[in-house]
């Protein structure tokens, strides 16, 4: 994936995945606290009185409610250094992946059957800066340690330095009635050489070959603190985070791993062709030590959970648990974008992933948090 700092103008994108593996599928020769627990549950931040009253309809928002909302979220991360030692990381189950089924009518917003499962396959080792954009996110939960997968995203406000992360808000945020995961920490490029092997001990290089990054500001949307359950709020089921390096370097993440990837909001649906999805599955029969990704001959079908909201992107894949937040990506203007991220998908068996159309609510969280959160 080839560094891009979103200058220059933007022209149709070509519609077919096989770009995206020509750009993303490198040859081998390329380039706090304890922990136990989380956050006590609070009460989502009150809706702005300017914004509507549908939690899916955020349009009436005005940067102050963006800033009020942000302020009253109640995020708070402080990462002890070295918490996510490479002990630890090697033990941090996969955070599951919700599970929506999709064999209901058609007219209740599903697909008219589930697409064909497609076998994820690993990444060519070493990564190189195109593909170490992708990486681990290590999360406390009330449960224990866990991981998802996360990006390296283009920032708007700093091209060439952006230290912004984009995953699933159900990789940072439980949700209605819950609490911000703990210990937020984001692993680029992890296993990037491809020598840690399971039942092995990882050394630091294997780990953390660009280092650990904690999460110091975040943002998830507002249908997601708001809305419980599985279903319509995962149509919003995304979040940003920005880091900072514990070793203090003062260079940006984007920096340290060689790039970054766009996102593109707002993308038509007719220009998306078969998107690659990415990410680091842990549970069996993976073991989380490789970046996977699925590649779909197909264009990705719809689902809507609620018809009223942007239709969910829905493709064939096995990964397991500890995808959640891997990003889908497609070619545009030569360059990878990321146009998705895992949402949800099957367990039993895995064969399908689901993730969120990134439309007007998440530009404009996007925007505001790009501009604003420092």
């Amino acid at each position: 994936m080839p560094k891009h700092t979103g200058r220059g103008p933007r022209r149709r994108s070509g519609p077919t995945g096989a770009a995206v593996l020509a750009v993303l599928a490198l040859a081998a020769t390329a380039c706090g606290p304890d922990g136990s627990g989380a956050t006590a549950a609070a009460p989502p931040p009150a809706l702005p009185t300017s914004a509507p009253t549908s939690l899916g309809d955020l349009t009436g928002w005005k940067v102050e409610d963006w800033a009020r909302f942000v302020s009253g979220s109640g995020f708070a991360n402080e990462v002890a250094p070295g918490f996510w030692s490479t002990t630890r990381m090697a033990a941090a189950k996969g955070r599951p992946t919700p599970e929506y089924p999709l064999t209901a009518a058609p007219d209740d917003g599903r697909p008219d059957a589930p697409p064909a499962a497609v076998a994820a396959t690993p990444q060519p080792h070493p990564y190189g800066p195109a593909t170490a954009v992708v990486g681990r996110l290590f999360v406390t939960t009330p449960q224990g340690d866990a991981a998802c997968s996360a990006t390296v995203v283009s920032d708007p406000a700093n091209p060439g330095r952006s230290n912004l992360v984009y995953t699933a808000a159900h990789c940072l945020h439980d949700g209605k009635g819950g609490g911000w995961l703990r210990n937020i920490t984001f692993v680029p490029g992890f296993n990037r050489d491809g020598q840690a092997a399971r039942g092995k001990p990882l050394t630091e290089q294997q780990a953390a070959p660009y280092g650990r990054w904690a999460a110091v500001r975040a943002l998830v949307s507002p249908t997601w603190l708001g809305e419980g359950g599985v279903g319509a709020h995962h149509q919003y089921d995304y979040g940003i985070i920005r880091v900072r390096g514990e070793g203090g370097s003062g260079a940006s993440l984007e920096e340290a791993v060689g790039g970054s990837v766009p996102v593109w909001f707002n993308a038509p649906r007719e220009q998306i062709g078969s998107a690659a999805a990415y990410g680091y599955p842990t549970d069996r029969p993976f073991d989380g030590l490789e970046l996977s990704r699925c590649e779909p001959p197909v264009p990705p079908a719809r689902l809507s959970p609620d018809r009223s909201r942007p239709p969910m992107y829905v493709t064939g894949c096995t990964v397991t648990g500890g995808s959640s937040g891997g990003g889908w990506f497609i070619t545009k203007d030569g360059k990878p974008n990321l146009i998705s991220v895992t949402a949800i998908g099957s367990r039993n068996p895995p064969g399908y992933l689901a993730g969120p159309s990134l439309q007007d609510q998440a530009k404009q969280a996007f925007d505001y948090f790009a501009k604003n959160v420092k």
